[in-house]
């Protein structure tokens, strides 16, 4: 029997203490979070907080006592402060003061990632919240109680300040979205897909404040407005939503980092220490679409990583296949869906670039019920003509197309394959020339 000692049990620790616990039963799992719950579904929150959903039970699938009953140790709200790389052994400290040592055979970090919080003044006011775990989700929740916060300015809109912006207005909040780039979603689709989130927004009476840099929050006690180099906004609450960063202060000295921080791992989530893994937002990932080391924080990476992690440290070889940032958001509506690299970031990375879009309705014209137009991009190398990415809009359900590229780019899959692929046909569900073969017919 060998020791597992996992750092961080959310959804990366979760899925690797479960791995381990149903397929290796001489392992003793041992696991350390500084938290008070597991497994929080923090994509759910802005749902809980528009009051989409009842309340916040769904949001949770599983617990300490979850875990412990498959056989596991569990310690809650108690942080780990130091690791002894050398004598392979873990410190921390619980909430009642307590101290702990635990020695490992192997070691699990899943120490995830912190909220970016911008050193502008006014930033610990006193409603200017932070939205990661589900006591913060709580906390704004239990404010917006108070009739005294009507106005409210979102800080970042990426997909959590946008999915926030529409909770907030949900409760008949007003509400600015604020952020430096000259549109939303601009880390995930292009321009000619982020307009139709701007519009969307902004027809729900949101107001977007975009390329705009926030430069101070102003209150006494509490905020009172948000400043811009451009205007000023009325704030009775203030979310900061610009991103994440990797947790790996407890590595940072001794294995070897990402460029953005992260721990860099290989194929078998091992660190550049030998017997020392890391998964989840703590850690690379490996991006099929650009064939490189990347990061990536999203909780089904995190999963995947959690599962990898754990066969190989109990001795079972398993390899990553890699990832393509798979992702998708809906808004009033209005459904948007990626996988892979956008037009604008593959030009950066140095890829010579070609696309092919098409938009029209997804089921026969003749059938006048429940059928919305679909836009599709399919991006793709010009020499090679290997997919690179794929974004689809649409007020109808078209998820599941995305999981199709997904898996195309990750076989170097070409637009020409797609060109006479065998897509079935029947009027209540597409079009027999449907908008992906329209697309790949039309690459040049």
């Amino acid at each position: 029997m060998s020791k597992i000692v996992v750092v961080g049990v959310n959804h990366a620790g979760t899925a690797c203490i479960n791995t381990i616990l149903d397929n290796y039963s001489n392992e003793e799992v041992v696991a350390f979070d500084g938290n008070s719950n597991i497994s929080f579904l923090g994509c759910g929150m802005a749902l809980w907080i528009g009051r989409q959903i009842k309340g916040p039970e769904g949001l949770f699938y599983s617990s300490k006592e979850k875990l412990e009953e498959k056989g596991a140790t569990i310690h809650m709200e108690c942080e780990v402060n130091r690791i002894d790389y050398e004598q392979k052994k873990v410190f921390a400290k619980d909430i009642h003061g307590n101290e702990h040592e635990e020695s490992y055979d192997k070691l699990i970090l899943a120490s995830g990632s912190l909220p970016i919080i911008p050193n502008l003044p006014g930033k610990d006011l006193e409603n200017v919240q932070q939205v990661k775990l589900f006591q913060n989700a709580k906390e704004v929740i239990e404010k917006l109680e108070y009739q005294a916060i009507q106005d409210i300015v979102v800080v970042g809109a990426g997909y959590i300040g946008v999915e926030l912006a529409e909770a907030f207005k949900r409760v008949d909040k007003n509400v600015t979205l604020i952020d430096i780039a000259d549109t939303t979603l601009s880390g995930y689709y292009d321009p000619d897909f982020t307009c139709l989130m701007d519009k969307n927004m902004e027809e729900h009476k949101i107001t977007l404040a975009l390329n705009q840099k926030v430069v101070e929050i102003k209150g006494t006690t509490k905020c009172e407005a948000v400043v811009t180099d451009k205007a000023t906004y009325k704030a009775d609450m203030v979310i900061l939503a610009i991103g994440f960063k990797p947790n790996t202060s407890l590595g940072a000295d001794q294995l070897k980092l990402f460029k953005n921080g992260a721990f860099e791992v290989d194929e078998h989530q091992e660190t550049s220490m030998k017997d020392v893994y890391a998964i989840g937002d703590c850690a690379t990932v490996y991006d099929n679409a650009s064939d490189a080391k990347s990061y990536i924080a999203l909780a089904t990476n995190a999963v995947r990583s959690g599962i990898v992690a754990a066969h190989n440290a109990c001795g079972t070889p398993l390899a990553s296949i890699g990832v393509q940032g798979s992702n998708a958001i809906s808004v009033f509506g209005l459904n948007l869906v990626s996988t892979g690299m956008s037009v604008k970031k593959a030009t950066a990375l140095g890829f010579d670039v070609a696309f092919t879009d098409y938009e029209d309705y997804q089921k026969a014209s003749f059938i006048e019920s429940n059928n919305e137009k679909v836009r599709i991009k399919i991006v793709y190398d010009k020499k090679s003509r290997v997919i690179l990415g794929a974004q689809l809009a649409s007020r109808h359900d078209i998820s599941l197309g995305i999981h199709m590229f997904s898996l195309a780019i990750q076989e170097k899959v070409t637009i020409d394959k797609l060109k006479l692929l065998d897509t079935f046909f029947l009027p209540h569900f597409n079009q027999p020339y449907n908008y992906i073969t329209m697309a790949a017919l039309n690459a040049k």
